[in-house]
């Protein structure tokens, strides 16, 4: 499980990026991989997944 801060999240488009704590490394989350409603600068937990284009963030809860 790792944490992070939501960086930017578009609820309108259902997607966005979470910088992950402790390094510059920034991953992507889709709506459809949320377990809380989150918005701009809220603290989270999540797992990382590798996707398609890159690293995912999955199950994604509120800190």
């Amino acid at each position: 499980m790792s944490n992070g801060t939501v960086k930017f999240f578009n609820e309108t488009k259902g997607f966005g990026f979470i910088k992950v704590n402790g390094s510059n490394q920034e991953v992507f989350v889709h709506v459809s991989e949320l377990k809380d409603q989150i918005r701009q600068d809220d603290e989270v937990t999540f797992d990382i997944q590798e996707g398609k284009r890159g690293l995912n963030a999955v199950n994604v809860k509120l800190a």
